[in-house]
């Protein structure tokens, strides 16, 4: 890519940025031109619309835009990984749930230290990724990984925050959805001196990043410090990123499209690829935004176009995971090497453990400060026993469809949360139930079987030419999650009455589980699982290689068919029933398998175990630790689950490195 490329990228961004002016607005051009000199004569509503809303919106777009790309090329040049960005870093979620804290603990100090709090949030998410994958992990999947969970684990406390301050809920939703509307020159005005920083990158960063393109030993051989420089740099970039979602929201996969775009048109040296990312992320927002601002003028709904980049991103990502990886890039993750011979005594512990927590769950509840054990009455029986009942087969279904995917594709790593399963369940029933209508509490099972088994089919069929290495089915989940989860926030931003009910049921909660519908869920449920026991043989063949499957007579098409039937199954009716629940279906057979399950009868029923005592204590703690605030169980067994993920994680690398 040579001087004349960049130049091309600049007639794109000014030709964006003049179509940009033009939507809804009847001034040509030379009016637009007096207008921005002679600010004072915009008097009628046209005017005072191009002046103090469509001219600082294109503003607020192109920096913004010119920050994601910049920013996306400095941490992919930084770890040598073209899949890293702030979206899948975990920046964003430390940013966001960093600036709920600011906003409901200490709104006094939102106008003058929400960027720092943001930038706080963010760099404690990234430290803390870098902790668990190593930095010698930061040009691998590893990373990718890390940066998922952390996602999951802090877009779990942030929602946990959100739900017990009902009066701050609708104001964060379309902030989430990532919203470039203004309303006039402040919010510009304020970001403008914060972005300064980047003009060290773009003077500095190229000869360093050159430099850092030869390796740690040969940087440092030409006199560079490689880690001051690489912190530097990391935390300049996380500073732009911070201020931008700060006014904006959260806009992901521009930062992730712009350098690998940018690389594809020929920006072969460090200098090319930060300039032409920032023109590119320029361009790439402004044309979102147009198809943005176009969308919502023909629907008749403001759209954000944070949903409009999640759209044109996640394809995107998908694509570029497919043709970048290769199905040998496995991520390096193992249990202990010597584990113990599941016996008599592994079940009668569980079942220990089990029983202990059904006892507490019927017969001790608090009272304030007050521990109180007693027989429940039969009104608390009426209002216990669904709940109890609801948590334990969620908890048994989740960790046997987890088991049934990790056999299935050969993936460690595969479960419900993980690869987007059950966020096509949460999406299609929000999006029925907010815009077409339909209640929660009808024909629910039917529309999140149809949301979780598209998702299942989409994974499957992209990650087939990759022989379903983890890499690609991982890369592809992050992508149609990213994607689901945007559109779940821009159903929720449009502040119907039924907004907060939705988000207490996307936490995770049995608390408005009624009995007919624990009953069901548990008599389904239970016939699932038992299915699942049957058929267990065509698992344990899969298990073995589809090749020697096929050899003893095993059609690999129709039972690979009806195993994921049945994970689509499970996942439907225990997100339908309570809402989405996160890990327990990725966390539950790999403690089995610690156990020492590695039969399939054995891991299944192992995971069946532990699936039930994790749900089990989660709404039991939920219930009692803030009383009278409840936590909803999903929420308690997302933060859990999340930091057992990411220690386990963390002693894998250590041993590997011991190794």
């Amino acid at each position: 890519m040579k001087s004349r490329h960049l130049a091309g990228l600049c007639m794109v961004v000014v030709t964006l940025a003049i179509t940009s002016l033009q939507i809804d607005n009847e001034l040509h051009i030379s009016g637009q031109l007096r207008l921005i000199l002679t600010p004072g004569n915009a008097d009628d509503f046209d005017r005072l619309h191009f002046v103090y809303a469509q001219l600082p919106r294109m503003c607020m777009t192109v920096l913004v835009g010119a920050m994601l790309g910049l920013t996306g090329s400095l941490m992919q040049q930084l770890t040598q990984n073209c899949l890293t960005s702030p979206l899948t870093l975990g920046t964003s979620s430390g940013a966001w749930l960093a600036l709920i804290i600011v906003n409901i603990w200490f709104p006094n100090l939102i106008s003058d230290y929400s960027a720092l709090a943001a930038m706080t949030g963010a760099m404690l998410s990234f430290g803390f990724i870098v902790l668990i994958a190593g930095a010698g992990n930061m040009a691998g999947m590893p990373l990718v990984v890390s940066g998922m969970v952390v996602n999951i684990l802090l877009g779990s406390i942030a929602a946990a925050m959100v739900l017990l301050n009902e009066a701050f809920a609708q104001n964060i939703f379309m902030w989430g959805a990532g919203d470039l509307a203004q309303n006039g020159w402040e919010q510009v005005l304020w970001l403008l001196p914060r972005l300064s920083p980047a003009f060290v990158v773009l003077l500095f960063g190229p000869r360093l990043l050159s430099l850092m393109r030869l390796g740690h030993m040969g940087a440092a051989g030409r006199g560079l410090s490689v880690v001051p420089t690489f912190l530097i740099l990391m935390l300049i970039g996380i500073w732009l990123v911070s201020a931008s979602i700060t006014i904006v929201g959260i806009i992901g996969f521009i930062g992730l499209l712009s350098p690998n775009i940018a690389r594809t048109m020929g920006a072969g040296s460090a200098r090319m690829e930060l300039y032409s990312s920032l023109l590119l992320g320029a361009a790439l927002l402004l044309a979102t935004d147009i198809i943005s601002v176009l969308a919502s003028r023909w629907g008749g709904e403001v759209i954000p176009s944070g949903i409009t980049a999640a759209a044109i991103g996640a394809p995107a990502l998908i694509w570029f995971a497919r043709k970048e990886l290769k199905a040998q890039d496995r991520i390096a993750f193992q249990g202990s090497r010597f584990r113990p011979k599941p016996n008599l005594f592994t079940f009668l512990g569980l079942l220990t453990v089990l029983i202990f927590g059904l006892i507490l769950y019927i017969f001790v509840q608090t009272d304030g400060d007050v521990w109180c054990w007693g027989i429940p009455g039969l009104y608390q029986w009426q209002l216990r026993w669904p709940r109890l009942l609801t948590a334990l087969f969620a908890g048994a279904g989740l960790a046997v469809a987890g088991c049934i995917l990790q056999r299935l594709i050969y993936n460690p790593l595969a479960s419900p949360d993980i690869l987007g399963v059950s966020s096509g369940a949460t999406f299609a029933l929000v999006f029925a139930g907010l815009f077409f209508n339909h209640s929660m509490l009808h024909t629910r099972w039917a529309t999140a079987f149809i949301g979780s088994f598209s998702v299942l089919i989409i994974l499957l069929l992209l990650g087939k030419r990759h022989q379903y290495a983890p890499s690609v089915l991982i890369l592809t989940g992050i992508a149609i999650t990213a994607l689901l989860e945007a559109l779940i926030q821009f159903c929720m931003a449009r502040g119907t009455a039924d907004s907060y009910q939705i988000l207490l049921w996307l936490s995770g909660s049995t608390y408005r589980v009624t009995p007919s519908q624990s009953l069901l869920l548990a008599a389904t449920t239970g016939i699932l699982i038992l299915a699942a026991f049957g058929i267990s043989r065509w698992l344990t063949l899969i298990s073995i290689g589809r090749g020697f499957a096929f050899a003893r007579g095993l059609s690999i098409q129709s039972a690979g068919l009806i195993l994921l039937v049945l994970v689509a199954v499970i996942c439907a009716l225990v997100t339908a029933t309570m809402g989405p629940v996160s890990f327990v279906g990725l966390i539950a057979p790999h403690m089995a398998r610690m156990l020492g399950a590695d039969q399939v009868k054995l891991q299944l029923g192992l995971s069946l175990l532990v699936g039930s005592i994790l749900m089990i204590w989660a709404d039991w703690a939920g219930q009692v630790v803030l009383y009278p605030v409840q936590i909803a169980a999903g929420t308690l067994v997302a933060v859990t689950g999340g930091i057992y993920f990411l220690i386990l994680m963390f002693f894998s690398r250590l041993k590997q490195r011991v190794l």
